[in-house]
């Protein structure tokens, strides 16, 4: 078993294309090669397999219930991720409280099949769920476009992150932008105002540019990187596992919650 990535995928307001970001990377991952396990943690309103098109008999409603266990709603995507679906138009779901969520974390310790990325793809905003959710992950991965409304919430994500919770690996993810050019302009100007109010960096990695593809593949319940492969998209997609794939390995845990903690102290 190789070395396991937890990475966690949020962004301040909605409608950004988090889930699409999370969906196309951990397509892209599972074609170089890697076990690849998404996680949709939006668990009031989880869509990642609508966008995957693999509809689910069972979600997570079903394992916090004790109806079924997480091994038993996992399934398999037809690219190969293995998927661990959330629960849509529950709102209890969408409001659990931080002892829930942590036992949600603490769940996928009792799985033992191999995984070299658990990717999580929270709720936008800064609810209960979503802060113990990034606090459980090794790295962040914020998605923004460049939008004042968006960038702001990606700002507040960002803050609350690095100076409540005293967070580290964060990386901003400009989404839909004109070109990687544009989307480095975008990391600058919020990095600008990291450094200047926060006193801290924000990482950066790669950017998405805009694909009217994505559309037509949401269209057909696909992943972009399946729908579209030659396009721009998701070109940006594959170049954005490839960076993530490069970056140094975290070693062991931070003695907080975290997902797999078992797997990270072992390793």
């Amino acid at each position: 078993m190789g070395t396991l990535n937890v990475i966690g995928v949020a962004s301040g307001k909605g409608g950004v294309g988090k889930t699409s970001l999370s969906v196309n990377l951990a397509v892209s991952l599972v074609k170089r090669g890697h076990k690849v396990m998404l996680f949709d943690a939006d668990l009031g309103l989880a869509n990642a397999q609508i966008a995957l098109g693999c509809p689910t008999e069972f979600n997570f409603s079903h394992v916090l219930s004790g109806e079924k266990t997480l091994s038993e709603v996992i399934v398999t995507t037809r690219e190969g991720v293995r998927l661990v679906p959330g629960a849509s138009g529950m709102q209890e779901m969408a409001s659990l409280g931080t002892q829930a969520s942590v036992g949600i974390v603490a769940a996928f310790s009792s799985l033992e099949e191999p995984i070299d990325y658990l990717i999580v793809d929270v709720a936008a905003g800064l609810s209960s769920p979503v802060l113990t959710f990034m606090q459980a992950t090794q790295r962040r991965f914020i998605v923004v476009k460049d939008e004042p409304s968006s960038i702001a919430d990606a700002y507040g994500t960002i803050k609350v992150l690095m100076t409540d919770y005293a967070l580290d690996e964060i990386y901003l993810i400009p989404n839909m932008v004109d070109s990687q050019k544009a989307g480095q302009n975008l990391h600058r100007r919020v990095n600008d105002v990291c450094r200047r109010f926060l006193d801290k960096s924000v990482g950066y990695l790669h950017s998405i540019t805009y694909d009217d593809s994505m559309l037509s593949a949401s269209r057909v319940y696909k992943s972009l990187i399946d729908h579209a492969p030659g396009g721009n998209g998701a070109q940006d997609f594959k170049r954005l596992a490839t960076v993530v794939e490069a970056l140094p390995p975290l070693s062991g845990a931070s003695g907080g919650v975290q997902f797999f903690v078992e797997r990270l102290l072992a390793g």
